[in-house]
């Protein structure tokens, strides 16, 4: 009977922790990419991507150009050519080709490890003024809901938004700009396809 009694006795003590726990639960819930918009550090972030960006895209402007008239003389002049000077030229053709997808993706890389390098201080500040919101409001979880697709349902009344953007001094739409969450890709190099060398005649 003691042994009954005492199972009984943790059973409900479990009951009432978990019962009080449950209680003890509030979330939040707000949106990184909407604060992280708002903040003045946001304009310049994009503007100093804007410039790599645009470095990026003459290079790449550059190398295309010299390849599409490369390529363009290789067809007009195959027929003519020797098996030797062929051959040059389409290894030629095919070193530049390799060159312009290399760069692409290095410069592809780099803008984006530049954007994480810029972008860090800002998140840090921001992931501050949201761990202050939260403990002086009571909340123990805070949700981004932000990109997320799997948040169905956030009541309007738990959102912080406001709060964080006034914990770092901020009015909303002071600073509206596209927001800088997404570092600006580097166009994809389209080099022409390379056709069939034609047949010495």
């Amino acid at each position: 009977m003691k042994k009954i009694f005492n199972y009984v006795l943790v059973v409900a003590l479990s009951l009432t922790a978990l019962g009080l726990q449950a209680q003890t639960v509030k979330v939040g819930h707000t949106r990184i990419d909407y604060i992280l918009s708002q903040t003045p550090e946001n304009k310049v972030i994009t503007d100093l991507l804007m410039v790599q960006q645009n470095k990026a895209q003459e290079e790449l402007k550059r190398l295309q150009t010299e390849f599409q008239a490369k390529y363009t003389a290789y067809q007009k002049e195959g027929a003519q050519m020797t098996d030797v000077i062929r051959k040059d030229r389409e290894t030629e053709l095919q070193t530049l080709q390799n060159r312009i997808q290399v760069f692409s993706r290095d410069a592809d890389e780099s803008i984006q490890s530049k954007y994480k390098q810029l972008v860090s201080p800002t998140l840090s500040k921001i992931q501050q003024a949201i761990d202050s919101v939260a403990k002086e409001n009571g909340y123990t979880h805070i949700l981004n809901t932000g990109n997320s697709t799997d948040i169905l349902y956030a009541p309007e009344e738990n959102n912080i938004t406001e709060l964080v953007l006034k914990r770092l001094g901020i009015t909303p739409g002071q600073n509206d700009e596209k927001p800088a969450t997404t570092s600006p890709a580097t166009p994809t190099a389209k080099a022409p396809v390379k056709k069939a060398a034609p047949k010495k005649k």
